[in-house]
């Protein structure tokens, strides 16, 4: 039986769009997850029609209006860290071109985020040869692909600093150990050189879904 109901679709959506956020900003809840989990607390075990979700920037809105009200000290200095973990780890792989996207790009990022890079060159593989060489110990999983096409190999391993092979990666990671008391998850989708060129492009909002070195650089220096 419904717990709400639905003869306000702005409201309904609006309230999902609130108590998914705060599962997300809480719990580290993918969006997607957390909008179903939210239709469900509010509507009960009925069948949820689309047109009653809001969509993924609405809950995006709603997950930064609750970190500035009740993370609004420690969110900002997470975050800093996240991209200058993230700035590290385009820096060795740039000849891969690499691009930061998700939470950590969009600025929402909280100590439940993992960092999110996709590379895009002539040989994928590479990538995977290049961190091997480094010696460092990572899984190997797949992802989808931001066109829709078929999954994309993925290379996730936790970071504690091992990586790159520098001083700066030791004290980062030290002040990521204090301040998360965790290492950070770090994922990196391999795309081919081709792919590049759509994956530029603004979304219907006008925004880009990723980053270069260069802009996430910008980031932090503002």
């Amino acid at each position: 039986m419904s717990r709400h109901a639905p003869t306000d679709l702005t409201r309904l959506r609006e309230e999902i769009a609130q108590a998914a956020a705060r599962m997300i900003a809480e719990d580290g809840a993918d969006y997607a997850t957390a909008k179903r989990k939210a239709a469900r607390q509010l509507l009960g075990d009925v069948r949820v029609a689309g047109e009653w979700l809001p969509d993924n920037e609405t809950i995006e809105a709603e997950v930064r209006a609750y970190q500035a009200l009740f993370h609004g000290e420690s969110q900002p200095r997470i975050l800093e860290l996240m991209r200058r973990v993230a700035v590290l780890a385009m820096e060795d792989l740039a000849a891969f071109r690499p691009y930061l996207v998700g939470a950590v790009l969009n600025g929402t990022a909280t100590e439940h985020s993992d960092i999110y890079l996709q590379c895009f060159c002539d040989s994928p593989k590479d990538v995977a040869l290049h961190l091997l060489n480094a010696g460092l110990d990572f899984e190997t999983s797949e992802s989808r692909h931001f066109g829709g096409r078929a999954d994309v190999e993925t290379l996730s391993f936790l970071w504690r600093g091992q990586w790159p092979a520098q001083r700066e990666a030791r004290l980062l990671a030290a002040e990521v150990r204090e301040v998360l008391g965790a290492p950070l998850g770090l994922h990196i989708a391999l795309y081919d050189a081709d792919d590049e060129r759509g994956a530029v492009r603004a979304d219907a909002s006008g925004r880009v879904a990723r980053a270069d070195l260069t802009a996430v650089r910008a980031m932090l220096d503002a």
